[in-house]
């Protein structure tokens, strides 16, 4: 019986490479990507592989991302520094809890966040009745994210790099998905 190689040994290979003894042929792949014990109905069933996981590829997906955003923004704004500064610019004058709401994070790094960017003189908090504050952005904040956005898009495009436009929008779409699916897992649930 001839072997086909799976996604799992391409995806080894492209890490480590031919084998010294390797003659790249399928009985040459490393013992964790043959098949493993069966399951409770006797049929044999794949290895549980680390780079097969979703977990462990959204995570590596996030880290990705993240070290791209440094690298074209700089240190000066977090990726999260940059959804509130957005959100606060499509939605001028939100108060805190809603702004914690729309960019799905919890009431307490919200205000965290908020302190930090109004020390920075990019936002303005203001204290309205039932000590609820009123955010939005300063000039200065305005002037920050306008200089940012061509680095965003570079961002943008940089994520996607090797990818045709149809698998990038379709990764966008599934990404949607997925975060629409699972939204109530969240912490901090995404509210719109």
């Amino acid at each position: 019986m001839n072997k086909v190689p799976t996604r799992t040994a391409v995806y080894w290979f492209s890490r480590n490479g031919p084998t010294r003894h390797s003659s790249s042929k399928p009985d040459d792949y490393p013992p964790a990507l043959a098949m493993k014990k069966p399951n409770a109905a006797g049929a044999t069933r794949p290895p549980l592989d680390l780079y097969e996981e979703p977990g462990h590829l959204i995570r590596r997906a996030h880290q990705i991302a993240v070290a791209m955003f440094y690298e074209k923004l700089g240190r000066d704004v977090t990726p999260v520094q940059y959804a509130v500064l957005r959100m606060l610019d499509e939605c001028p004058g939100l108060d805190q809890v809603t702004l914690a709401q729309k960019v799905a994070l919890d009431t307490s790094t919200t205000a965290d966040i908020a302190a930090r960017l109004e020390a920075k003189g990019w936002i303005v908090r203001e204290i309205l009745p039932r000590r609820q504050r009123r955010l939005s952005l300063t000039p200065e904040g305005n002037a920050l994210l306008a200089s940012l956005m061509p680095s965003v898009r570079d961002l943008r495009d940089g994520l996607f790099e090797g990818m045709g436009e149809k698998d990038a929008l379709d990764l966008m779409r599934l990404l949607r998905k997925f975060v629409h699916l699972n939204n109530e897992q969240s912490r901090a649930p995404l509210r719109a």
